[in-house]
């Protein structure tokens, strides 16, 4: 692995373990808007990974979910989640995980996702697969939408007049509906082959970021809500095992406004 895939991995997985010893452990939880909350514990994982970042790489650019971005017009960004999943972690529901996706001149070159609890690393890098603990991982198989197993985004309050609408749809359609309320763990086990599609209508890049690079490397596909490829600015996405990205589209982007994503 480069040295900067080597941090990558490093950050997260200090990360990680931060937030398991502390899991439990909250000492404080602040709104970030609308039914939106962040704990002092996604705090100080940032600052652990960004801390690292800087002290190897002080050229490079940060977008961070809490902190904000800098440098975004380096050649290398580092789209940073701390703590992806954190109302799950705020009610002791133990599916959350770190993702870091790394961009060089807006392309995802390489994207971690640690998920601390069952000590699952997940690491891809442009051109070189994608590997869980090591051993290398590709997408599912599945052709058919009916044989399909899926994540669909649990925000629904969002948007309730677009997203009830497209449930309604893809549920006629799959096998059954997951909402894991953690991108990080829902597109892990897209890149596993455990689920087959996933649909998200307000992630931010710090969400999907550091699956990326690892779903393409596994064999996936991954769009915006207007079938573009997903950058630094993008909100929402279809991300599949490439097999049933067109079926899933046919389905979802009639649905949505463009303009609104």
């Amino acid at each position: 692995m480069s040295d900067i895939v080597n941090l990558a991995v490093s950050a997260a997985k200090e990360a990680g373990i931060h937030l398991l010893n502390n899991f439990g452990k909250i000492g404080e939880i602040k709104s970030k808007g609308d039914r939106n909350l962040a704990t002092n514990l996604d705090k100080e994982a940032e600052r652990m990974i960004v801390d690292k970042v800087k002290s190897q790489f002080p050229g490079h650019g940060i977008l961070a979910e809490e902190g904000g971005g800098s440098g975004l017009d380096s050649d290398f960004v580092w789209i940073i989640d701390p703590l992806d999943g954190t109302h799950n972690f705020i009610r002791s529901i133990n599916i959350f995980g770190v993702s870091i996706g790394i961009l060089h001149k807006n392309k995802f070159i390489a994207g971690v996702i640690y998920m601390p609890v069952d000590d699952e690393l997940y690491v891809g890098e442009k051109n070189n697969g994608a590997y869980k603990n090591n051993e290398k991982i590709h997408v599912s198989s599945t052709k058919e939408l009916k044989e399909c197993s899926i994540s669909f985004d649990s925000s629904i309050r969002y948007s309730p007049d677009v997203m009830l609408p497209v449930l309604g749809d893809l549920s006629k359609e799959v096998f059954n509906v997951r909402m894991l309320g953690s991108s990080a763990r829902a597109l892990s086990y897209l890149i596993e082959g455990k689920l087959d599609f996933s649909v998200e209508f307000h992630d931010r890049p710090w969400d999907f970021a550091g699956s990326v690079c690892i779903l393409e490397e596994s064999g996936g596909k991954i769009t915006d809500l207007k079938g573009n490829n997903v950058t630094h600015e993008t909100t929402g996405y279809i991300a599949s095992n490439g097999i049933t990205h067109s079926k899933i589209q046919r389905i979802v982007l009639p649905r949505i406004n463009p303009a609104q994503y």
